[in-house]
């Protein structure tokens, strides 16, 4: 649920009403436990939070995000040469079923 709300923030800066309109319709859960999120976010380092008037307007403070980017690249060598290969496997197919196609064109 956490990482719902930091996408809705990703978007850009959104009243709390707002993700709490999202969030309580896609996981059924109160205003309340909403607020409790996001206030986890914002002590975690994750969400920042400016008042304007009477709304509390978040958005995704890139601190944390940063933070375990920099962990996380340590584990990097574990998966992004399965990706690249995974990525040409994809391409590899697609050119295939492209040629496939041009062929069977040219046999009308």
């Amino acid at each position: 649920m956490r990482r719902r709300i930091l996408e809705l923030l990703a978007e850009g800066e959104q009243s709390s009403g707002s993700v709490t309109g999202v969030i309580r319709a896609e996981f059924g859960i109160s205003q309340p436990a909403v607020s409790q999120h996001l206030r986890v976010l914002r002590d975690n380092g994750f969400a920042t939070v400016r008042p304007e008037g009477a709304r509390r307007l978040y958005a995704v403070d890139d601190t944390a995000l940063r933070e375990a980017d920099a962990w996380l690249a340590k584990f990097r060598r574990f998966w992004v040469p399965r990706l690249a290969a995974m990525e040409t496997e994809v391409a590899r197919g697609k050119r295939q079923r492209r040629l496939q196609h041009d062929e069977e064109k040219h046999d009308d």
